[in-house]
């Protein structure tokens, strides 16, 4: 090769070298321009997207399904209060005073208690 060959090589190198550096440029720029048009279409979309997020948490909340329904909890709510009424007068008939526990369950014994209160 002459001189003039060899210099054209490396003149070639030398452009092939800084094209490619350009070329990294180019594509570090472009990444950096794509992250930059993502992050305002984000903010653009953001508030639709919060929008859009607190109605499917509201249709979550709507369909969800309960373990007890409503009806059942009134249902064992009345069984625990008869039952809390129940051992209240056990108790209070039987230990505090000084009576059979299950004679508070007769009913003699509350016929008794309402002829005492309403005695003529």
């Amino acid at each position: 090769m002459s001189t003039k060959q060899l210099r054209l090589a490396g003149i070639g190198k030398k452009q092939e070298k800084s094209s490619e550096a350009e070329d990294k440029k180019l594509n570090k720029r472009a990444k950096k321009a794509e992250l930059a048009a993502e992050k305002k279409q984000s903010k653009a979309k953001s508030p639709e997207t919060k929008e859009q997020q607190r109605r499917s948490e509201q249709r979550d909340k709507q369909s969800r399904v309960r373990i007890f329904p409503i009806w059942l909890r009134i249902i064992i709510v009345a069984i625990l209060a008869v039952f809390a009424l129940v051992a209240g007068l056990m108790i209070g008939y039987g230990i505090i005073g000084d009576g059979t526990p299950t004679d508070a369950l007769k009913v003699e014994t509350w016929q008794h208690i309402i002829d005492i209160v309403t005695k003529e």
